[in-house]
């Protein structure tokens, strides 16, 4: 495994079959390209029209491209056998640095060229993979958790196809699901959370008019898992508070979920963000605000109760279907 310089030349051996056909010809073609245009470029086509390949391939399929492959929370048996297949096969991986297990990295990627994506910008992290992508080199870009959330993936991948380069998403266990896990209860239960929010709180990126904590929390049943928040757990919880909210309300905060040195805090709205600030945690925790976090008041579900007694008719295979997960 040997991790390298973005800048560093790379190498390859197969021509690779340009499968994009006439979008090469508005590719960007410079050192840095230009990446806010190809941005707006692909967001005015993805108005006009959806793309093909929507209809043509499943998530899990092999796709001709660079796969943005989500590694998971942490624990490297958390990644999926698609994105672990994809790690052996590849000849670069750009990861996010020590945002991924760097166990994970050294089980799977001890054969590739490793690039760090952190303080790399878009100009920079475009052309490295487009160029050894063109160079016939297997590219795997790999994003913590899953990169449909809070990921940044679409910029990059519309950048990058754009320039000729096909990408598609490989899911990955969100660190959510890792958190529900650890407390060994379900984000949704029946007649204590219908709902469930992936949110984060205001800051430098969201304002204090698109926080929508407060909202989430004052409809009951959702079970409101932040992002992104670890450093304002104790300005977020005041916030709460001043807007009411029982102060009661159970909160978990998961930090480094399902990593070796995993840590849980489990306290309320009005004890949690002491709890949190005496530990002296900043980042990489998720935040679980509600009731599922004791799972307290959770009712019987109707998938196993009288409907699982209706014999094995339609009807009772339709009410499966709406009651499962309950």
């Amino acid at each position: 495994m040997r991790e390298s310089n973005a800048n560093e030349p790379t190498t390859g051996t197969d021509e690779r079959e340009d499968s994009v056909g006439s979008r090469s010809a508005t590719a960007l073609r410079s050192d840095g390209g230009h990446p806010q245009e190809a941005i707006d470029a692909q967001g005015s086509r993805r108005g006009e029209t959806l793309d093909a390949r929507i209809f043509e391939h499943n998530a899990g399929d092999d796709q001709e491209g660079i796969p943005f492959v989500g590694a998971g929370p942490g624990d490297p048996g958390l990644l999926t056998v698609t994105g672990s297949k994809l790690l052996e096969d590849a000849d670069l991986v750009v990861h996010a640095g020590s945002l991924v297990n760097s166990e994970l990295l050294e089980e799977y990627c001890d054969h590739a060229e490793l690039v760090n994506s952190v303080g790399k910008d878009l100009e920079t992290l475009v052309p490295l993979m487009r160029d050894a992508y063109e160079d016939g080199r297997a590219v795997v870009r790999l994003h913590s958790g899953d990169p449909a959330i809070y990921g940044a993936a679409l910029e990059q991948m519309d950048a990058l196809e754009h320039e000729g380069v096909p990408t598609y998403f490989v899911p990955g266990v969100t660190s959510a699901f890792a958190a529900s896990a650890t407390l060994r209860t379900q984000l949704t239960l029946n007649e204590v959370s219908n709902h469930v929010a992936f949110t984060r709180p205001q800051g430098k990126t969201l304002t204090e008019a698109d926080d929508h904590v407060s909202d989430f929390v004052g409809m009951g049943d959702v079970t409101t898992c932040l992002y992104l928040g670890t450093h304002a757990v104790s300005e977020t919880m005041d916030r709460l508070l001043d807007d009411g909210h029982d102060p009661e309300t159970p909160v978990a905060v998961i930090y480094h979920a399902s990593w070796p040195d995993e840590d849980v805090i489990v306290g309320t709205i009005d004890t949690i963000g002491a709890q949190v600030e005496e530990a002296g945690y900043r980042a990489s925790a998720v935040v679980v605000i509600g009731d599922a976090v004791t799972a307290r008041g959770y009712e019987r579900s109707y998938l196993y109760g009288d409907w699982a007694n209706r014999g094995d008719s339609s009807e009772a295979n339709d009410a499966e279907t709406q009651a499962d997960g309950d």
